[in-house]
Formats: C-alpha cells, structure tokens, sequence
C-alpha cells in the first residue's frame, strides 16, 4: 500500500506561481509512474500531467503545456508540479496519483489505470 500526501495549495492571483508536492510512503515510490490531475467544482477530474518512473518521460494535458512542469525526486519520494501562468480555469482540487504497472511507452494519461490517490489540495486562482 502506499499513501499519497499533496500539498503546496493555495490562493494565487492570475499570472502567479505555485509548486505543489506529493509526499509518498513506501520503498517502491522508484517503480511508478506519477500522476497529476485536477477536478474543478461541478467538472469530472482531469488528466494534467504525468511522468515516467524514471523521469525521463513526461506528458501533460493541452491546456498546461508551457505553463506546468512535473518532477520527481526519487530519493526523497516526491514528486512535484510546478504551475506558472496561473489562470481562474486552473482552480481546482489537485489530486496526485501512483500507476503501480506502467507501460514501457509514455505514462498514462486515464484516471483508471492509476491505483494509488492522495487526498487532493485546493488550488484557488482570481482574477
């Protein structure tokens, strides 16, 4: 089992930054890919970026490209997102996700292929 803990949320006006983190437990943190995705109020969650166990491979959703990059520590068992440009459209709750069996290719983009979430952090952006 392993448990995910996000933080790093917070209020930022437009055009600000954020870093967010995800803690986790565990000794196999190493084998994942990771997971960034967000769900805003009455939306379904959303895919924002993943990236490879190795951190060699990275994707991210269109919206965000240019404006987030995800990273991952592995000898400190996290992995980040860090949000520049912020908008109002990127307020949502940010959830961190682990895909247990990865594929050999890019990390994936379904919510469903991920097994292991944390519990989410509130990102707030005004305008």
């Amino acid at each position: 089992q392993v448990q995910l803990v996000e933080s790093g949320g917070g209020l930022v006006q437009a055009g600000g930054s954020l870093r967010l983190s995800c803690a986790a437990s565990g000794r196999t943190f190493s084998n994942y890919d990771m997971g960034w995705f967000r769900q805003a109020p009455g939306k379904e969650r959303e895919f924002v970026a993943a990236i490879s166990w190795s951190g060699g491979r990275t994707r991210y959703t269109n919206s965000v490209k240019g404006r987030f990059t995800i990273s991952r520590d592995n000898a400190k068992n996290t992995v980040y997102l860090q949000m520049n440009s912020l908008k109002p459209e990127d307020t949502a709750v940010y959830y961190c996700a682990a895909d247990r069996f990865p594929p050999s290719s890019y990390p994936r983009t379904e919510e469903g292929m991920y097994d292991y979430w944390g519990q989410g952090t509130q990102v707030t952006v005004s305008s």
